[in-house]
Parts: C-alpha cells; structure tokens; sequence
C-alpha cells in the first residue's frame, strides 16, 4: 500500500488509508522540526530587512505593500497549481489568521522599527514562542507537560531579561509595540495551523494572503503615491525581502512544521530567532554582539534542546495534509 505524499497524513482525500499514523509520528516530528527551524531562520532576517525598507519609505506602506506583493504572488501558485478554492467557512478562519499574521504582526512589528533597533527588536520577539505555546493550549487543545513549560518559562524569561538589560531596565514604545506583534503573531500563527490541517501549508498562508487583498489594494495604492520620488536600493531590497520571504516563502516553512510536529513543540524553535537576527543584524545593518548576548544564546539553545524531549499531548484531530 503506497503513502500518501500530497497529504502527508494516515488518510488521503479519498479516505483510502495509506499508512499507519503510530509509524508515522517520529518522522513527522523530525519533519516538523526541520521545516520549523527553516521557517524561522527566514523570519529571523525580518527584522534587520524591514529596518532597512524602513529607512526610506513609510512604514505603512511597508506593511501593506509586503503583503499585497506576496498576495499576487500567492495567488498566481495557487491558479497555476490549480489549487481547490477554500469553503466559506474556511475563508471565515483565513480571515482570521490575517488579522494577526496580515495586519497585526505585520504593522505592529514594522512602525516599532521606527523606536528601536533591530537586535532589540528581535529579542523582544524571543516571547513569541512562549505565546503561541499558552494560545495553542487554549485554542487547539495541545497539553504541554510540566517540563515542557518549565523549558519554555525559563528560555522566554532569559530573552526578556536580556531586553529589559538592553533597555536600561524599562520598557519603551517599541516594545509596547512588539508585545503588541507578540500576541498578534502567535494568534495568527495558531489559526493558521488550524487552517494548515484542512488547506495544506503553503496554501494557508497564499489563501490568507488572497482573502485579504481586496482591503490590501486601496491601502496600498494609496500610500503609493505619497512615496518620496528616490529611494535608495537597499530599502527596496528590505521591502521585497519581507514581501516575498518573511510573508511568503517563510510560511510555506511554517505552517508545514507547526501542523506536522504540533505548535507547542515545534513554535519553541522561534526562542533561536533572536540571536539569528542578532547575527543577521550585525552582518547587514553593522550593529554589534556582544559575549553576554552569546552567553544569553546559549542558554536559550538549552531550553529548546530539553524542551524538544518534553511530552506535548496533541488532540486527535491534529492530522496534516
């Protein structure tokens, strides 16, 4: 009995079982991981790029435009694929997960870049994984064991301890408005997996993209014409990067590693971002490292690797296709 590639799952389309889900759960988990971890070395150049874009062009325009660009993108994969169009209910949940992964995440994270520099910014996002771990309990039924929350408690405190250090001890607008992305990404992140389970992975995050730009259009056109006449190249560079890669291709990842090795588990690879974008953020933009934020790297990397041998109970009907 042949398996089923196009789903991924114990049961194809046709409900004709392919393979036996108890074999498939440690490969899936290995699959999980390593589609996680490509994902969110993407996302971690986010950051440094959308500085970058920034520099020169308004960052509502930024946040509009990067997701309309990857809308047209997404859309024409889709038609060439001949991808199934989504049920209305499936549109509902699509356009659900844009709020946080369209609008919210997106906006939040992009006017912050005005406050803050980038490796700031991206330690402060080292609590995401801590918050998609609460929403994905909440939402999906996903039960964490005590040990797992333990890894992950301690991996979020140590990032924000290392922000507040960075911070003099307090916290500023732009990292209000990063907490704000926090909770926008990690509920975005969580009904897209949902999604994810029913669409396919890349497909979420093109049908996300695709419900979301008829308000996508107007905005952006308008704040098109209010662009300065000259505009350097790298921010341009910076604005197609995030358009095509952090709101695109980094979700095929994503979406692919949170629905096969389940969202608590797999969402913990997003403690590494920081110091990803730390590294990215040295190389591009000049800014520096120091051995306390290496020493803070490697405790982090710790508690992904005792995290990673944690329980995490998954509900029944968490299947990919």
């Amino acid at each position: 009995m042949s398996r089923c590639w196009g789903c991924g799952g114990a049961v194809c389309n046709s409900g004709k079982e392919v393979s036996n889900p108890q074999e498939r759960e440690p490969s899936d988990e290995l699959r999980g991981w390593v589609f996680g971890l490509l994902g969110m070395v993407m996302f971690s150049l986010t950051l440094p790029m959308t500085r970058m874009a920034v520099e020169h062009l308004s960052p509502y325009f930024v946040a509009s435009g990067r997701a309309l660009l990857a809308a047209l993108v997404g859309f024409t994969i889709l038609r060439i694929t001949s991808q199934p169009w989504p049920t209305r209910r499936q549109w509902k949940g699509l356009w659900m997960s844009g709020l946080g992964v369209i609008l919210g995440f997106p906006l939040l994270m992009t006017l912050s870049m005005r406050f803050v520099p980038a490796n700031h910014g991206g330690v402060v996002l080292g609590i995401l994984p801590m918050a998609t771990a609460i929403g994905s309990s909440l939402i999906l039924r996903e039960r964490p064991s005590v040990g797992f929350w333990i890894c992950g408690v301690l991996g979020s405190s140590a990032v924000v301890g290392f922000s507040l250090r960075e911070g003099g001890g307090a916290f500023h607008v732009g990292d209000w408005l990063l907490f704000g992305a926090v909770i926008s990404a990690a509920y975005g992140y969580i009904k897209g997996a949902e999604m994810s389970m029913q669409l396919g992975g890349w497909q979420t995050i093109c049908w996300t993209l695709t419900a979301w730009s008829p308000a996508l259009l107007p905005a952006t056109l308008w704040l098109g014409w209010q662009l300065p006449d000259s505009v350097p190249w790298s921010s341009w560079a910076g604005f197609l990067y995030v358009a095509l890669f952090s709101q695109l291709i980094g979700f095929f990842a994503w979406y692919k590693g949170l629905a096969l090795g389940g969202v608590a588990r797999v969402s913990q690879t997003q403690l590494l971002m920081p110091f990803f974008t730390l590294f990215f953020s040295w190389l591009l933009l000049g800014e520096t490292i120091g051995w306390d934020t290496l020493l803070f790297a490697g405790f982090v990397v710790g508690t992904v690797t005792l995290g990673k041998r944690m329980a995490v109970r998954r509900s029944p009907e968490a299947s990919v296709r």
